[in-house]
């Protein structure tokens, strides 16, 4: 069953299901499966003006296509790009941020916690 807010048979419930569908076929449980849809799809109608309310991050971040598109097929470890840990390491007042590399960042952020 799709988000609140989307109606069945719309685009978005057709992009929920495929996206469910694709998650249970990769072995993520039902439940695992209808949040990742249900979040992907709230924010593609955020980020389209479909939505009522939504977050700044959810307008102005990569959209989750795009993200995907740019981390997919690469080796190592993924997560969090070099500008969100520094941003963070921002936030929390870690000096000489600005020299660090990703792993440096990764580091100092994560032991900060």
């Amino acid at each position: 069953m799709p988000p609140p807010g989307v109606k069945k048979g719309s685009k978005r419930a057709r992009q929920y299901e495929h996206i469910k569908d694709s998650l249970k076929d990769q072995g993520r449980s039902e439940a695992v499966a209808e949040e990742i849809a249900a979040r992907t799809v709230n924010k593609e109608r955020a980020r389209h003006g479909e939505a009522a309310e939504s977050s700044r991050l959810s307008r102005e971040d990569l959209s989750s296509g795009r993200r995907g598109g740019l981390r997919s097929g690469r080796k190592g470890p993924r997560g969090r790009t070099k500008a969100q840990l520094y941003d963070e390491a921002k936030r929390k007042g870690i000096d000489g941020r600005s020299t660090m590399t990703k792993a440096q960042l990764e580091r100092a952020v994560g032991s900060s916690r």
